[in-house]
Parts: C-alpha cells; structure tokens; sequence
C-alpha cells in the first residue's frame, strides 16, 4: 500500500456567491483541482497564473483556511475537516505559510522578537539562553543579522527584513513544507533575488519542499523545479519549468510567456495581448474550454466541451485539444506529473 502524500486536495472546488440576494452571481475560484504534494525528494513547485487565477484560493485551502465547496483537503491522509487536536498541532508544525504582506502578520505594538519567540514556546523547541541562540542561527540562515533586527518594532525594519523574518519564523519548526504566496511582490527588485535565494536554500539545505505561489513568470522560472498554470481556477498546463516556460504548450502559458519583455531592444514585446485582471478581461463562455474567447487557435470542439488535461510527455500536460492524440492524466493528479524521482 503506497504512503499517503503530506498534503493532498483531492478534486478541489471552490465557489464564491450564490448568496439569497443574487443567486445566479457566483465565481468558481477553484474547479477541480487535484494535487498530490510529495516531500522526499524536496521540491519547488510553482503555481502560477493571473490575478483571480485561484492561487490564493488554493493556498488558504491547503492551510485549512478556506473549507472546499466540495472536493477534500488531506494531511497524511485525512480529511483537513477531520483531524484530531494532535493531528493538527503535527500539520501546524509540518506546514508553514509566509503570506504576500508581512507587515500585516506583524503587532505594531510588538518588537519582531516576539513572531520568532511564540512558536519556540507554543512547540517546546528550546528555553532561555538555548532559544535565543536557536533564533541567532536561524536569522544568519536567512541572511539577517540578529545585532540589526532583534529589539526592534515592525516599523523600524524594510519591508525585506520584516519578510525574511517571516521565512526565519517559517523555518524555526522545521516544516516539511512551506506556502509561499506571493511572498517577493511586496519588496523592491534589489531585495527579491535576496529572498529567493534564501528559499531556494532551505529547500536544498534544510530539505523543506516548497509550493511558491506567484503571478511572476519570472521569478518562478527563477527558484522553481516544476510548474502549474492556472487559469480561472482550473490547472491549464503543468511540467518541468524549463520546458513550460521555454517551450509552452497551452495557449494560455504562451500568452503569460509572450507578455514578459525582454531586455532586447530588437524583441517586439507582444503589447496587444491581453494580460492582467481576468475579471476585466473578455466575457467567460458559458461552456467549454473556459480560454476558448480568447484563444487564437480555438475549435469547434473548444466551444462545447472542456478539455481534459492531455499527457503530451511523461512529465508534462496541457488542457488543449490540439493534444487530443496524448493520453490523458488519470484522475487530473499534478502530483504524479511534478513528482521529482527520488535520489
């Protein structure tokens, strides 16, 4: 009998709306979506789509945050609903988040020390002298120096000090797993290689997998092993992120790929694609491929029927029926597509 994955969402769905005032007003946020995340080896899998793609939709309901319309969430194997009180406080350990603004994590009314001492007391980690250099150690692990931030309030810190403090609070319980969302889209440039690398690093290091959750093509290109495309709540394509991102297959991928200029004056920049907020994109078709208004080698059979995702190579797929003579991928399980082969 094959080991239950650390965190699984099994045919996850999530609507929003619906309520008594406008019944017909709704938004699925997330269709569907299954995914194994295996921890041994260690990755990086970055999912990646517009804003109102389902991203963040998806990390809440990894986190428990977020209850599905329908579909599950399971820790070792169990409903995320389910579990027991010691079960949880094992997920609270095993599964670490570092959120988009850190600044909003933080009491103002608190020295950062104080993000960085509650988990070493809530989980028993250390005491006295032995916590104070557990947290020196982990600071130096993500490049801070304890001498410049220890003592201080959130507002006397950069906004990539008071991130990186999120990562060291992260790794302190020594998680099998971190969610990243959107966790460089709040600092400057000259600060995001800087975070990257230290996530990079605890994946290699310490052996923490990470699901990195962006709109930047780039920078997933950047930190990331695999990726998964996302597109109205739905996965579009997933593989290998050299071949996704050199060599997209989806129409969709290819848009997000065309849409980031390069630092070549002789490169036309593909300025007339739309890219952006999908509520103000074109109208969403009411059946069939969900990106068929706005796909430039749309069919018939586009307008009707939702494509399945096709197996175009042992580690890749695509949801497009100019793949229809792949297989398809059993169950729409990620997980077996960006799986890493063990060591």
């Amino acid at each position: 009998m094959s080991k239950a994955p650390l965190l699984e969402a099994r045919r996850v769905t999530r609507v929003f709306g619906g309520g008594m005032l406008d019944k017909k007003r709704v938004t699925v946020a997330l269709s569907e979506f299954t995914l194994g995340v295996e921890v041994d080896p260690p990755s990086i899998t970055a999912i990646v789509g517009e804003s109102g793609s389902g991203k963040t939709t998806l990390a809440r309901a990894l986190l428990g945050l977020t209850t599905p319309t329908s579909g599950e969430v399971r820790y070792r194997g169990t409903d995320m609903r389910l579990l027991s009180r010691a079960q949880k406080r094992e997920f609270l350990r095993d599964v670490q988040v570092i959120f988009q603004d850190p600044y909003e994590v933080y009491n103002p009314f608190y020295k950062v020390d104080h993000v960085l001492e509650t988990p070493i007391e809530k989980f028993g980690l250390a005491s006295g002298q032995r916590a104070r250099e557990l947290i020196e150690e982990t600071l130096h692990a993500v490049g801070l120096r304890p001498s410049e931030t220890l003592g201080r309030y959130p507002h006397q810190l950069s906004g990539g000090q008071r991130q990186r403090i999120m990562v060291a609070r992260a790794v302190l319980l020594r998680p099998r797993l971190i969610i990243a969302d959107e966790p460089v889209s709040m600092v400057d440039s000259s600060l995001r290689a800087t975070i990257l690398e230290s996530l990079r690093d605890l994946n290699q290091r310490l052996g923490i997998s990470i699901i990195y959750i962006t709109h930047d093509l780039t920078t997933a290109y950047q930190i990331a092993d695999n990726i998964a495309v996302l597109y109205r709540g739905s996965a579009v394509e997933a593989g290998d992120v050299e071949h996704v991102v050199k060599d997209p297959q989806h129409p969709y991928s290819q848009l997000l790929v065309g849409s980031v200029p390069l630092p070549n004056p002789d490169h036309a920049w593909q300025r007339d694609i739309v890219v952006g907020d999908i509520a103000d994109a074109v109208p969403e078709p009411t059946s069939g491929c969900l990106f068929a208004n706005r796909c430039p080698y749309v069919m018939d059979v586009c307008r009707t029927t939702q494509p399945p995702l096709f197996r175009t190579a042992p580690k890749r797929v695509a949801a497009c029926f100019r793949y229809d003579h792949a297989p398809t991928l059993p169950g729409a399980d990620l997980g077996e597509v960006l799986a890493l082969t063990p060591a």
